[in-house]
């Protein structure tokens, strides 16, 4: 007698009755059931664009139907060599920046009929690694990385071993980011936006700035600084290191950089948090500070983000066009194969002051 497994209780071996999985149905019992061969009915369940006539086509599908037949992606994937999965890559998909670029990748993947797996980083680029590894063995039709690169040259080496490795196998690659890897690119234009808000806040008569600025390791925290202390410099102003506070790329991170702020006791006029989500927390802490923003303090960010419609005081910002920006990652990733260059699409932000920047008297 075939093993039992676990036995509760006082019931005895005899009364146990084995229980086994009913077997998946296959796709030689829908050929037998539509009274066609086992090639026809692959042809009909799995795409092949060879014709099959509309009477045996019916006969398969109803079949099918009556058997509660699943085709196998993964095994269609390894036959085609590719399948309709698409790998989107995002730091943080709770962060609205990405939500809102995914928001564009998705609506274009619906449009060539695509599915869309998203693979959250949690900003830690050995799980981005990982991650491309995963949808390459998958056999993912295409990926899209969305997020800044980092300053470490051994990590976008393994990264770009990895993505030469997935297009060797017939995938498609698209970034948004700094253009640090052979692959199309969305290049949003962080230095130029944020030397440009420097310059219209300089305009409305500020002089005294603190940057609360994202981690070092970052690469488009380091643009945007890089950017608004150009901005700065062609007024005549200089930023000393003091006045620039590192941390998360989060609203935690703008929250602990404005408090850092507050107890270096820095005599500003304005804060610039290098993105938005920053810049939501950095205003919350000056809030349970009882600092005001912007009578007492005025606060700038970047991105332009969609939740930000909410915030009280508005927040001066620089726009970019996040779903946009989506919709052309994927437009490169599904479109047309590129020749032998990658192709680079710059994305320009546009500054747009709002109240939570104050002119000065």
């Amino acid at each position: 007698m075939a093993s039992a497994g676990r036995v509760c209780g006082l019931t005895s071996l005899a009364n146990v009755v084995d229980r086994q999985e009913p077997r998946a149905t296959r796709l030689e019992d829908v050929a037998r059931l539509a009274g066609v061969s086992l090639s026809t009915a692959s042809r009909v369940l799995n795409g092949s664009t060879r014709q099959v006539s509309a009477e045996m086509s019916r006969r398969v599908l109803e079949a099918a139907r009556k058997l509660g037949y699943t085709p196998n992606v993964h095994a269609q994937a390894v036959a085609r060599g590719t399948s309709n999965l698409v790998g989107l890559v995002v730091h943080d998909i709770a962060d609205p920046y990405f939500s809102s670029i995914a928001a564009g990748v998705m609506r274009v993947a619906d449009e060539h009929g695509l599915v869309v797996t998203v693979c959250n980083t949690i900003r830690d680029p050995d799980r981005e690694i990982g991650y491309v590894a995963l949808l390459r063995a998958q056999r993912a039709r295409a990926v899209i990385l969305v997020g800044s690169r980092f300053t470490d040259k051994e990590l976008l080496t393994r990264l770009a071993n990895e993505i030469d490795a997935f297009r060797r196998g017939g995938g498609r690659v698209a970034c948004v980011s700094q253009r640090k890897l052979a692959a199309d690119t969305v290049l949003p234009e962080n230095r130029a936006g944020a030397r440009a808000l420097a310059r219209d806040l300089v305009g409305l008569g500020h002089r005294r700035f603190a940057v609360l600025a994202g981690p070092e390791t970052m690469l488009t925290a380091r643009d945007r600084l890089a950017g608004f202390r150009d901005g700065l410099a062609a007024a005549g102003i200089s930023l000393e290191r003091d006045q620039i506070i590192h941390g998360a790329f989060t609203r935690d991170g703008g929250y602990a950089a404005a408090e850092e702020l507050i107890r270096r006791g820095l005599d500003v006029t304005c804060v610039f948090a290098v993105n938005d989500v920053m810049a939501v927390g950095a205003i919350a802490a000056f809030r349970a500070h009882g600092v005001t923003v912007p009578a007492d303090v005025s606060v700038a960010g970047f991105d332009d983000i969609v939740t930000l419609r909410d915030l009280v005081p508005s927040l001066t910002t620089v726009h970019l066009p996040l779903e946009e920006m989506g919709v052309e990652a994927a437009r490169l990733a599904f479109g047309p194969e590129p020749g032998d260059t990658p192709r680079l699409v710059r994305v320009p932000g546009e500054v747009v002051l709002r109240e939570s920047t104050r002119r000065l008297t």
